[in-house]
């Protein structure tokens, strides 16, 4: 078969379960969700193991599959077996390598967050595309993450206010997050960053941003979180840890990318406003001697 036609028809169903995702009863919802974010691990693993994972019955991934059109869990798994025969060699399988292993807390880490890099840089190439071409056209952009995806945030605000000084950082500082929020307007761009558990504040901003008609680019962790639902421009990441936190390593690695990628763009006025921008710093006595 030809790799077109294995992920057309890879595509045709992540379309499928977006479209009847809001209908779908909780268990469909998180089977979905797994199936969704998680394409390498469904090819390679059992029924069970992944029922466990997702943390549904295994009956109701077949009924999933069921409601979606399949005749039962083998005719769905086989879509996402042919898409990793017909991709490039998957990460799923150095990600299970990592299964079971006795490592230093230290070594565990380290290992997860580079397992986290390789994830997301191996699905965001196009996102990242998308959404660099959105906020480069934008009027005028903000920018929005709290508590702990408040750091993913606040890097892509710093980096990118320094080649467009007028970057917005929608902080909520004092309670004028609503205040901050009327000001949006159509044809602006609004990037938000949160993971589950979601910020009410995250969701309160990309509310406001589709009411204004913004453009809205999302940062999170499932391409069926309720920010990548309603988003213009989604970037998946990987947030696994070992630790009692979710990693933002990944999230860090995007908007840098994305920095990167606005830069290319723009070109050499981009070169002058940072340059511009490190002499005023120097100047001001930003930097020690």
């Amino acid at each position: 078969m030809q790799a077109s036609t294995i992920h057309d028809k890879h595509a045709a169903l992540i379309a499928d379960i977006h479209a009847c995702y809001a209908q779908l009863s909780p268990q469909f919802q998180a089977g979905a969700r797994y199936l969704v974010d998680h394409p390498d691990d469904v090819a390679v693993s059992s029924m069970r193991s992944i029922a466990t994972r997702a943390k549904v019955q295994s009956s109701a991934l077949v009924r999933l599959a069921q409601q979606l059109g399949f005749a039962g869990w083998p005719e769905l798994k086989s879509i996402f077996v042919e898409r990793l025969r017909g991709g490039p060699a998957g990460y799923a399988a150095k990600a299970g390598a990592l299964a079971g292993k006795s490592t230093e807390l230290v070594s565990e880490v380290f290992a997860v967050q580079q397992r986290n890099l390789a994830t997301t840089e191996s699905a965001s190439h196009a996102a990242l595309q998308a959404a660099a071409g959105m906020l480069a056209t934008a009027s005028r952009v903000h920018v929005a993450g709290f508590r702990a995806a408040h750091p993913i945030a606040y890097t892509f605000h710093y980096l990118y206010r320094l080649l467009r000084p007028s970057v917005q950082l929608l902080s909520g500082q004092g309670g004028t997050l609503e205040m901050d929020l009327r000001a949006l307007q159509a044809g602006e761009a609004v990037l938000v960053a949160s993971f589950a558990p979601y910020s009410s504040e995250a969701l309160l901003v990309a509310n406001s941003a589709r009411q204004a008609g913004c453009l809205l680019v999302a940062i999170s962790d499932s391409a069926m979180s309720p920010l990548a639902l309603q988003a213009d421009a989604s970037i998946v990441i990987a947030v696994d840890s070992p630790s009692f936190f979710p990693s933002i390593v990944a999230g860090i690695a995007v908007v840098e990318s994305l920095a990167e990628l606005l830069v290319a763009r723009a070109g050499p006025p981009a070169v002058e406003a940072i340059g511009a921008a490190e002499t005023q710093l120097r100047e001001l006595g930003a930097y020690a001697p």
